[in-house]
């Protein structure tokens, strides 16, 4: 989501500014805000371009004519910009992407409809003030979902658009490679692909050439190491993506997206991938993606390939992912929490068809606030491999993911996901896994003296405020002459905060120690396939204070003599 306020007030400006120039439809506002930024964005990429080649040391050749350039007729005067972008740059524009390209056949019937010249000068001014490749965001998905929130559609149907933080973790986890086909079943604005594209480049950069931001995102990805062929499938066949948006907006957004990224000829196309007419089986060698999971499909037109008994698109796009993989194929998915537990006959069989006939993977768990503010459901990451034999299944459960878990989703210091990188990455490596341990054993030992203390600190501020509570108005048990013994108890407060601060740093890092954990294939048929992490993940509970039973017996003493007394000395008054 658009989370900076100027860059989402920005936006809106340039929308009202659409809509007050003639663009009622919100849909075309939409599109031709898109196209502008898609103009931008390219006269940025050539510069990126010319100064990678710089820094390969080759010389370069322009990819974009001078005239076609946002930077050239930008400065046109009003008239003559309208009629240079409407008569050479659309048309131009539109040829874009190749033969046989989902970008070609996308843009076919793509129009051009802002006519006003005052209004093309000011939404190219405000484009600009975006400064579009200065941020570190996919700008075409934030976007739109931002557009689309403003009009209360986004969120509906399951079509919100995945953080793309958590794109690059599973991209990462699945560590696409040269040469393989990826795929995405239902690809939005294509954000997956996108990223395995980068994700390439990145492993196969030149380590003097690459550089990070400060939130780690990588720049410079020349792709320097690839080897011709390498680079040529990787722009013309290794990436394929679909979706079934009954317009072509979407469609036409993914695929400005792809190109802009520098894959000259998109493969990325319309289709219900789930219905009938969508054969393809063995297709890919990884799979990423975040399928539609609200709502029902038309029984009558569901796949015969794919299980009668379920109308639930999250169960039948993971029947449909098995069956586009290749034998070895990888696949990254986000499914909903209910997928994991649901006891559903459908439920259970495609979970027992994950861990009987391939290989589970992994489970990473994901809180609720992920995809928030368009839903609050809370999420998990499927990572599977098709045809292997699962024997353990290594599990995560996140609980921060660097954001806020609430609607303002704005950046937060603890973040899970380097852990769960590093956990999978090393998940296999005996070494790792001992120091892990070693590690919690060592911070179980330093704790238990503090959680011992705390224990005698919480008996001392319960015997005090007992004493207070039996001591009467009468007796100075305080020697402050107020029969108050809170001067008592403050210190032994201030010593109890200084050890809950000592403590916490101690137990968050025992906590996320405990986040990464395995459970037996036997454990997973014992629980009806049951993959909720909650289910198996062992939990150190603190043990609280609680008063010994002789010690309540003397306190029940005391107070029954207390009340005596009282009721003496009120009998007395009473003569």
């Amino acid at each position: 989501m658009l989370s900076d306020p100027k860059l989402r007030a920005q936006v809106d400006g340039l929308w009202d500014k659409l809509w007050s120039g003639g663009l009622s439809n919100p849909l075309d506002a939409i599109e031709q805000l898109s196209y502008l930024i898609f103009f931008k964005r390219l006269d940025d990429a050539e510069n990126q371009a010319e100064r990678l080649a710089g820094l390969r040391g080759q010389q370069y050749t322009p990819r974009v004519p001078a005239e076609m350039r946002w930077g050239y007729w930008r400065h046109l005067e009003g008239a003559q910009a309208l009629g240079h972008v409407r008569d050479r740059v659309f048309p131009w524009f539109r040829s874009l992407g190749g033969a046989g390209s989902s970008f070609e056949r996308h843009m076919q019937n793509a129009e051009f409809k802002i006519s006003k010249a005052s209004l093309l000068i000011e939404a190219c001014r405000l484009v600009d003030e975006l400064e579009i490749s200065a941020q570190n965001q996919d700008v075409q998905g934030d976007l739109f979902e931002h557009l689309l929130e403003r009009l209360s559609i986004a969120g509906r149907n399951g079509q919100f658009r995945t953080p793309r933080h958590i794109i690059r973790l599973m991209v990462q986890m699945t560590d696409p490679k040269p040469g393989e086909r990826i795929g995405d079943l239902a690809a939005g604005t294509a954000g997956f692909l996108v990223n395995a594209y980068q994700y390439i480049l990145e492993r196969h950069t030149s380590p003097e050439i690459l550089s990070y931001d400060e939130a780690g995102w990588p720049h410079n990805l020349a792709g320097d190491l690839l080897t011709e062929e390498q680079r040529r499938y990787l722009q013309t066949e290794a990436l394929r993506g679909y979706d079934s948006d009954s317009g072509m907006t979407m469609l036409r957004i993914g695929s400005m997206n792809l190109m802009l990224h520098g894959i000259e000829a998109p493969q990325y196309f319309w289709a219900d991938t789930l219905a009938k007419a969508f054969e393809e089986a063995r297709a890919y060698d990884v799979i990423l993606m975040n399928p539609p999971f609200k709502g029902a499909v038309d029984k009558g037109d569901v796949s015969p390939t794919l299980p009668g008994n379920t109308t639930k698109t999250e169960l039948l796009f993971l029947h449909l992912i098995l069956r586009a993989l290749d034998m070895g194929g990888r696949c990254a998915v986000i499914v909903p929490d209910g997928v994991l537990f649901g006891s559903s006959r459908a439920h259970v069989e495609v979970r027992k068809k994950l861990v009987e006939e391939n290989r589970l993977d992994g489970v990473v768990s994901m809180p609720g606030g992920v995809f928030k503010p368009y839903a609050g459901v809370s999420t998990a990451v499927l990572l599977f491999t098709r045809g292997a034999r699962t024997e353990r299944i290594w599990f995560y459960d996140m609980a921060h993911d660097g954001f806020s878990l609430d609607d303002k989703r704005q950046p937060v210091a603890t973040n899970d996901i380097p852990d769960i990188l590093a956990c999978w990455r090393q998940r296999h490596d005996g070494a790792f896994a001992e120091a892990r341990a070693a590690r919690l054993a060592a911070l179980r030992a330093q704790v238990a003296p503090l959680k011992a203390e705390r224990l005698e600190l919480e008996a001392e501020i319960d015997r005090l405020r007992f004493e207070q509570a039996i001591a009467g108005e009468e007796e100075d048990l305080t020697g402050a002459g107020d029969g108050d013994l809170t001067g008592f108890r403050k210190p032994v407060r201030s010593r109890l905060a200084e050890l809950e601060a000592e403590l916490a740093p101690l137990v968050g890092q025992m906590e996320r120690l405990g986040r990464q954990f395995w459970v037996t294939k036997a454990q997973v048929r014992a629980n009806k396939y049951d993959l909720s992490a909650s289910r198996y993940r062992q939990v150190e509970a603190d043990e609280g204070y609680h008063v010994a039973p002789r010690v309540t017996i003397e306190r029940l003493l005391r107070l029954e003599g207390a009340i005596a007394r009282e009721a003496r000395e009120l009998d007395e008054l009473l003569g």
